[in-house]
């Protein structure tokens, strides 16, 4: 069935919502939303639990038994293809055949290997109306650390950055709290908390000492703190090693450096060398094979640079805050020197709004 009606939206766009809440709950699962709708109305709703717990297909069934009522006859809106192996848990698809519904919307086919069509064919095969491709775009978006992982090997990252209003993120002298408001470094909470994972360099551990933890929001677990210290400069003592776990990327000709961090409960990454540096492109690939989906950096503009100018960045997110700091100041990005205007690097602006008194703009590299 490829016509949609403007009810299919309605209940698809709910089920995107509820799957946008699971999204960090459920990693490295995808955060899957499922709505079971039957003569116009809702009769149950769901969203993938915590990895082995369950998809969102079996939570709305769960929540239709639980309300008095059958799904049979039902349709399933679902955002991504039910599955149809077995892993932590039984195939929903086969959940959804047992329980007698008449059809399955999905938003958008599973890229994941072991599914890749086979959920929809096994419904198919049952007699079940199944087809995919409603809201697929806005599926995708919501999806998209899943599917970074999936089809590309390297998690979602996000660049989060803080500048005054001509591109200065800290005064020579290193100072640079703050200059943000509260209401921005509030926010900046929320992508800690949307986030599987949070990578910094050893300049910001070195100058800022910070502890990359989530504080006002209730999380299923903190966010794993990567730290790229190629060549082992960080204290061990740093806040950043202590209380919650925290990955330590370095260079493997650095590794018998690593002692004094082991014994503090750090874990290791040695990592190839690419041009005298660490390989980032091994280092997401790395995070992506430790089930990262969302990647969040929190870095100078030396790792921020880099990792712009290896086409690792998917999204930037920047707080200006309505000050200047003038020209002797650091700033965003540092690469070498550009000879020509035609190098600079373009990028597209998918959102701007008022965050208390600073601008937040969301950025898309081209």
């Amino acid at each position: 069935m490829s016509d949609y009606t403007a009810d299919d939206h309605r209940h698809m766009q709910h089920a995107l919502r509820l799957a946008e809440q699971a999204t960090r709950r459920a990693a490295p699962n995808p955060g899957v939303g499922c709505v079971l709708v039957r003569d116009g109305q809702v009769i149950g709703e769901g969203a993938t639990l915590a990895t082995g717990s369950d998809h969102a297909e079996i939570q709305a069934i769960k929540d239709c038994l639980a309300r008095g009522d059958s799904p049979r006859g039902a349709t399933a809106y679902v955002t991504l293809e039910p599955c149809s192996h077995y892993g932590r848990t039984p195939p929903c698809a086969e959940r959804l055949i047992a329980e007698g519904v008449a059809r399955v919307a999905a938003a958008m086919v599973d890229p994941y290997h072991e599914v890749a069509g086979r959920g929809l064919a096994m419904l198919k095969a049952a007699g079940i109306d199944a087809s995919a491709g409603l809201l697929e775009a806005e599926a995708r978006r919501v999806h998209r650390g899943f599917l970074s992982r999936v089809e590309r090997g390297r998690p979602w990252v996000t660049l989060k950055a803080a500048a005054t209003l001509d591109g200065k993120t800290a005064l020579l002298n290193g100072a640079s709290q703050w200059i943000t408001g509260p209401a921005a470094r509030s926010d900046v909470q929320r992508l800690r908390a949307a986030s599987c994972a949070i990578l910094t360099g050893s300049g910001t551990v070195a100058a800022d000492d910070p502890q990359l933890t989530v504080r006002e929001f209730d999380v299923p677990r903190q966010p794993l703190r990567v730290v790229l210290d190629g060549r082992l400069r960080t204290s061990p003592a740093s806040r950043v090693y202590q209380g919650h776990p925290a990955l330590l990327a370095c260079l493997e000709s650095e590794a018998q450096g690593l002692p004094p961090y082991l014994a503090r409960g750090v874990e290791a990454l040695p990592l190839p060398a690419r041009d005298g540096h660490a390989d980032l492109a091994a280092l997401l690939a790395a995070l992506a094979a430790r089930g990262v989906n969302h990647l969040m950096v929190e870095a100078g503009a030396g790792l921020n640079g880099a990792l712009l100018q290896a086409d690792l960045v998917d999204e930037i997110i920047l707080y200006l805050a309505p000050s200047l700091a003038g020209d002797a100041a650091r700033g965003l990005f540092a690469w070498p020197a550009l000879e020509d205007l035609a190098d600079k690097r373009q990028v597209d602006i998918a959102d701007a709004r008022l965050v208390g008194r600073d601008l937040r703009l969301t950025l898309r590299p081209r």
